[in-house]
């Protein structure tokens, strides 16, 4: 089992994406359980980048219900189509937004978040059972590099877990 992961500290995001990715894949590979995944790749995505908060909101019934995370408390549900995550989950796309306060809708479950990332997560079969949420209390703090990044890590959350 591992203990920890190896990234280039002083590197850029796009190569510590490419650090990590295959270190998540073993990671959770052999685990069948959900919790444990995502609250592993939570930890790894928090420990290598230092983002404000990291983590996972899942379909349950009509709403996304909070899973594991890394960070300050959060907002425990989030009805489909509301905020960054429900629309992220309802136009399934992922969504960059710069500055929350200028997000028609956002949800402040933080006042010190300024900028946020929301990828969806699907099922083999194609839908749509979950986002990964990531804050950062810097304001345009993502890129499009964040966005192929943890798409990449969005698909090996999904083949995973889903």
């Amino acid at each position: 089992m591992a203990e920890s992961v190896a990234f280039t500290k002083t590197a850029g995001r796009e190569t510590i994406y490419s650090e990590i990715a295959p270190q998540i894949e073993a990671l959770i590979a052999g685990e069948t359980d959900p919790v444990a995944n995502l609250a592993n790749v939570a930890a790894v995505l928090k420990e290598a980048f230092g983002f404000f908060w990291v983590g996972f909101y899942l379909k349950k019934g009509d709403q996304l219900v909070l899973g594991p995370f890394q960070g300050p408390i959060a907002c425990t549900r989030i009805d489909f189509g509301e905020g960054v995550c429900g629309h992220a989950y309802s136009t399934r796309k992922a969504i960059i937004v710069p500055d929350v306060n200028q997000f028609p809708g956002h949800i402040a479950c933080s006042s010190a978040a300024k900028s946020e990332i929301v990828v969806p997560l699907f099922t083999p079969e194609g839908s749509v059972f979950g986002v990964l949420d990531v804050d950062s209390d810097t304001l345009n703090d993502f890129s499009d590099i964040d966005e192929k990044g943890l798409k990449k890590i969005a698909a090996i959350v999904s083949r995973h877990v889903s």
